[in-house]
């Protein structure tokens, strides 16, 4: 009796979340967190903890015409050298031109889908990555540092909690600080005192995050904090407080 063919797994977009516009000028692709190692099909757990915060960024970019997807991984797990959620993010990237034509894509990821978002930024679409507190490998000297040239033409935040158990935040600095010298579009932001999750300012970094993101696709002006960060020499630029109210002020 033959052997059954291993069905392949394929990453998706799914619906978009929040109202999906009839004419789409912008794509904010969402990259949940994931695991160093797992063959395991992601949680459902990692999609929905992104859903939240991606209607918030449908909502405000409303006016402008955005769509904003989360990407569900094939494999729970980075995985070495495979970069699994690097090349869904890649893949994601490509669904969303097939689906809306010549439009700038804004990856935006958490975690290792921060590492992702960084790692696929390379891709025609990708005009600008967000990551939040992302997990990077340790620099031992025995493996490759991760690479940044991927990174050049690209506005680029990222954000990091001070008191971050799970992902060191030094690492998401250096990564920055070798970004920054070919590519002057790349701020960092310190959420003083937060951890991993950066629930305790949780509402600062997503308010953070849309005016990240909106300015990138749409042209719209930065607030004065991301202005001064881009503009501010390292490591001014890149260790960047994240004032507690941050958004309260902004424009709706």
């Amino acid at each position: 009796m033959a052997q059954q063919a291993t069905p392949v797994r394929t990453a998706r977009l799914g619906r978009a979340l929040g109202a999906e516009p009839a004419t789409v000028n912008g794509v904010a692709l969402l990259l949940p967190n994931g695991e160093e190692s797992s063959a395991r099909r992601p949680s459902p757990l990692a999609a929905a903890s992104v859903r939240g915060p991606g209607r918030r960024l449908a909502r405000a970019g409303a006016d402008q015409q955005l769509a904003v997807h989360a990407v569900h991984y094939r494999y729970r797990g980075w995985n070495g050298d495979e970069a699994h959620l690097a090349q869904d993010a890649a893949w994601a990237a490509d669904e969303a031109v097939r689906r809306y034509g010549d439009v700038p894509v804004c990856l935006v990821g958490l975690g290792m889908g921060g590492r992702a978002a960084l790692r696929a930024a390379g891709h025609e679409a990708v005009n600008s990555v967000v990551a939040l507190a992302p997990w990077l490998p340790e620099e031992d000297g025995t493996a490759p540092a991760e690479p940044v040239k991927q990174l050049a033409g690209r506005h680029v935040l990222i954000v990091h909690g001070t008191n971050d158990a799970r992902t060191d935040p030094e690492l998401s600095f250096r990564l920055a600080a070798r970004a920054k010298k070919a590519n002057r579009e790349v701020c960092r932001f310190e959420v003083h005192a937060d951890g991993h999750g950066l629930s305790q300012y949780r509402e600062e970094v997503l308010a953070l995050a849309e005016d990240f993101v909106l300015g990138v696709l749409f042209g719209r002006a930065f607030s004065r904090p991301v202005q001064d960060a881009l503009a501010a020499p390292p490591p001014l630029g890149l260790r960047m407080p994240l004032a507690a109210g941050f958004g309260k002020s902004l424009r709706h």
